[in-house]
């Protein structure tokens, strides 16, 4: 079934391994075929992966666009492993995740993984508000 899509002026968008962006004016076009994409909202670049979870994520982008690649279901073991051991409590996001991948839910474990990247900040945030108020 074709799927349209509208783009805001300046809006991203990754089809497989294309990034298009959209030119100065809101445009519209029709995708028909079966392929996975996301919008410029659910893009991270390397540059902006700055943070474990973010790394992540940007992990389970290459999953989810490209077809999965033994070194990429690998990199996200490893990554995943490094942080239920160093945060425990970042568990149950990452088996929901690992669960969601082996059903082939891709997209879904994409938007898990959005979920963890804010209980990652907000453990930040918790952990950096007792040392800014004894200032």
């Amino acid at each position: 079934m074709p799927l349209k899509i509208e783009l805001k002026p300046g809006e991203r968008l990754l089809i497989g391994g294309a990034a298009i962006r959209n030119g100065p004016r809101r445009s519209s076009f029709v995708i028909e075929t079966m392929t996975n994409f996301l919008r410029g909202s659910d893009i991270i670049s390397e540059s902006e992966a700055d943070t474990a979870c973010k790394r992540l994520y940007l992990t389970l982008t290459v999953l989810y666009l490209a077809e999965p690649t033994v070194e990429a279901e690998d990199l996200f073991v490893r990554q995943a492993n490094a942080l239920m051991e160093a945060a425990p409590s970042m568990a149950p996001y990452l088996r929901d995740i690992h669960d969601l991948l082996a059903e082939g839910e891709r997209y879904r474990a994409l938007k898990r993984c959005r979920d963890l990247i804010q209980y990652e900040q907000s453990l930040t945030e918790r952990l950096g508000a007792p040392a800014a108020s004894m200032s």
